[in-house]
């Protein structure tokens, strides 16, 4: 038991330490300024992290990394989770908040935290490509249109809708996949310079990227809505995991596999969700205090799946 728990924590607190650094560092120094903090972060999404998941395909075996099941297993469930926050956003009594309680609940930081918590655990991203593959597009388009939509006066039309899909076939994060596979299925070789260069560039996404996610953290913000500020948060660490890992468990996925299926559905929100919800129209309360909630409850949230999973023998 002790062995296992071990585990666990060694994998989550390391990222953590980092995250709880970044917060006290913009809240208490002027090192890190929120000017500072913002330009971090989209260095880490559009440079840092795409170069780190292009660096971890590009250099392993794209027959044994590609797996369609799991891709549809990510695409299906992402689908089942928006389908069902859907459905239960019309419960709310202030139906204002019913875009911003879907997308914080359903959308999770998967590409920054998971690609932290896969290297703690086995040093290297490993199929959690495959997650992002599978949800992140479907993640893209289902925020744009449901922010659209529910916004008094709203409508989807084809500009929005072109500029969705511009958004996706040029997400960083999707061509860092979509080269990293390429380049490992051609078998192209790497010349050591260019090895070299990318090693170093791809090692700094999650340091940077942990310290910037800690500094956008703003304690104030949930205050404004917490009951559904605490149910998205419940069902984005909690509810989906509980629902679906024994599906992803009955379905044979095992080990760094079974990994990635509970990043993709007990990770933490998004802090794109916010900069999202302000930029269509909405008050981003909700959308905020999501994020810092389940961004500090996820230390143990993560923790204690992890110890689950171990403790039953399937990681």
């Amino acid at each position: 038991m002790l062995e296992n728990l071990l585990f666990s924590l060694n994998a989550t607190v390391p990222m953590f330490c980092i995250m709880v650094l970044g917060y006290l560092l913009r809240r208490y120094t002027p090192l890190m300024p929120e000017s500072f903090a913002d330009a971090m972060n989209t260095f880490v999404f559009k440079v840092a992290l795409p170069v780190q998941l292009f660096e971890n395909l590009s250099t392993s075996d794209f027959h044994t990394i590609w797996d369609g099941g799991v891709v549809v297993f990510c695409f299906l469930v992402s689908l089942a989770s928006i389908l069902i926050l859907l459905a239960l956003s019309y419960f709310l009594r202030d139906r204002s908040l019913q875009a911003e309680f879907i997308q914080a609940s359903y959308r999770g930081s998967q590409a920054l935290l998971g690609a932290a918590l896969m290297q703690n655990i086995y040093g290297s991203t490993g199929p959690l490509a495959l997650v992002l593959i599978g949800a992140v597009p479907l993640y893209n388009v289902a925020a744009v249109v449901l922010l659209t939509l529910m916004t008094p006066g709203g409508h989807l039309d084809r500009r929005t809708a072109a500029k969705t899909v511009r958004g996706i076939v040029t997400n960083p994060i999707i061509l860092g996949i979509a080269a990293g596979l390429v380049w490992s299925l051609l078998r192209l070789p790497q010349p050591v310079m260019l090895q070299r260069g990318v090693e170093s560039l791809a090692a700094t996404a999650t340091p940077l990227g942990l310290l910037a996610l800690g500094a956008s953290i703003d304690l104030g913000r949930a205050v404004g809505c917490w009951r559904p500020t605490l149910m998205a948060t419940a069902f984005k660490l909690v509810l989906f995991a509980a629902a679906f890992l024994p599906l992803a468990v009955v379905l044979g996925y095992r080990e760094e596999v079974l990994v990635v299926v509970l990043i993709m559905l007990a990770s933490p929100t998004t802090v794109s969700c916010f900069s999202m919800a302000r930029s269509m129209g909405h008050d981003g309360t909700l959308s905020s205090g999501a994020v810092m909630l389940t961004t500090l409850l996820s230390a143990f949230t993560f923790t204690f799946w992890l110890y689950l999973l171990r403790s039953l023998g399937l990681i």
